[in-house]
């Protein structure tokens, strides 16, 4: 299969899967189960390339294992959040400022959610698509680096999640900043490790033809973590509903773990 076919045919999944998907949110009338399956979708579009195109066997087999191990571990997280939780206030908040200029609800979470997430999440895979479309050359210490990197970024995100689970598990931390285990030394490490993965599924497609396109895959990834839908919405409302957190910003590190400022009171 040539590379502008597996394009089109993951364009294809894609869209198929985010039809279903926004079918099912209109029958349940809410959108937000979209988070858990953004990461699973990266892990079908791995799965789709692994079987459908003609790469290196091991350059094939790094990139789709170590994206589903990422995808199956965040996915599953994220999707038990929803059913913990229920509707994401700001895929509320989207559709109503959507609804109140005239657009259907119908309309607007079909376009600006679901077909949306669906373009974005074929940029951002771009690694485990290009990766895998060529059969030369083997993985090389590049691509070992890369693959070093990931496994580090799932495990690093995992351990924050599950601090953090941890942390809001106990009646003790109610009200309280979060800001022991990982989250001492970035106030995201969840999202770094985020992005750990995906720069480093994306050095192990730098190796082949055109490698480097895949980049733009973990750099806007990067952005809209730590500039538009992630860090920025989030720190946005701790500072409004926990007193301490701006103090916990002023110490900690926003993204690279790093350890705290010195000369700050602790946020608890």
């Amino acid at each position: 299969m040539t590379f502008p076919d597996l394009l089109a045919l993951n364009a294809g999944v894609v869209l198929a899967t985010m039809i279903g998907l926004w079918l099912v949110a209109l029958r349940l009338r809410d959108v937000s189960f979209i988070d858990a399956f953004w990461a699973f979708n990266m892990g079908l579009v791995a799965v789709v390339d692994w079987f459908a195109a003609d790469g290196d066997p091991t350059r094939q087999a790094l990139l789709t294992g170590l994206c589903l191990a990422w995808a199956l571990r965040l996915g599953g997280h994220l999707f038990m959040r929803w059913r913990r939780q229920g509707e994401d206030r700001r895929y509320a908040s989207l559709l109503g400022r959507l609804t109140a200029r005239g657009l259907p609800g119908w309309a607007a979470s079909l376009v600006f959610v679901f077909l949306l997430q669906g373009v974005l999440l074929l940029l951002v895979s771009l690694p485990v698509q290009i990766g895998q479309a060529f059969d030369h050359p083997p993985v090389g210490p590049l691509g070992w680096a890369g693959a070093t990197l990931a496994a580090f970024g799932v495990a690093f995100e995992a351990v924050a999640d599950h601090q953090l689970a941890r942390f809001r598990a106990s009646p003790d931390s109610a009200g309280q900043v979060m800001d022991r285990g990982l989250w001492r030394y970035t106030r995201h490490p969840n999202y770094f490790g985020d992005a750990c993965v995906w720069w480093g599924l994306g050095l192990i497609a730098c190796e082949v033809p055109w490698g480097w396109v895949a980049l733009a895959g973990p750099a806007f990834l990067t952005f809209t973590l730590m500039k538009w839908s992630g860090a920025p919405l989030l720190e946005k409302g701790m500072a409004s509903t926990r007193p301490g957190y701006g103090d916990y910003v002023r110490r900690t590190s926003g993204f690279i773990p790093w350890p705290p400022r010195a000369g700050q009171s602790k946020a608890r």
